[in-house]
């Protein structure tokens, strides 16, 4: 199983998303998960995970997945060359270091260059940066490229993304 996880914030809450999909290259068959739930804290420049680590913790808690392969989160593993851990690195360590964690961020981190594989999707010009961490990097990006869809951005995560955004 794989799983992707996004939250979207409103006001004073939270609303984490999670898809749960069997096939990288199959976006028709997947289930939904959401939560919603207070906001840990304020944004802080290079602590994003402390506002979002404990909604995905939250959400995992909350449900039985079985046979987790591969987490997929909308952000950084590393914030840099000498591996700061951002989201992923601080969601990978949480989970005992058992599951591989793949990042698909959408803007340049400029401090993180061998640790990030930029790809190309569909007839984009702009890259998505991807991160890994319990797995090589450019498998990682292998696995984000060959995700269904002709755009940028493979559509299973395009539709974690609406779904984190609609207010129900």
């Amino acid at each position: 199983m794989i799983l992707a996880f996004d939250t979207y914030y409103f006001d004073t809450k939270a609303k984490t998303i999670c898809v749960a999909f069997d096939n990288w290259t199959n976006e028709e068959n997947f289930d939904v998960y959401s939560e919603l739930t207070e906001i840990a804290g304020d944004y802080q420049s290079g602590q994003f995970y402390k506002r979002e680590l404990p909604c995905i913790l939250s959400l995992l808690k909350k449900n039985t997945f079985k046979n987790i392969e591969f987490i997929i989160i909308d952000g950084y593993v590393y914030l840099d060359d000498n591996e700061k851990f951002g989201l992923g690195g601080h969601l990978f360590d949480a989970l005992g270091g058992k599951i591989p964690i793949i990042g698909v961020a959408k803007t340049n981190f400029a401090t993180i260059d061998k640790n990030k594989q930029q790809i190309l999707r569909g007839k984009s010009i702009k890259p998505l940066y991807i991160t890994s961490i319990g797995m090589d990097v450019r498998e990682a990006a292998r696995l984000i490229e060959q995700m269904k869809g002709q755009n940028r951005i493979p559509d299973l995560l395009k539709k974690l993304d609406i779904l984190t955004k609609e207010k129900n």
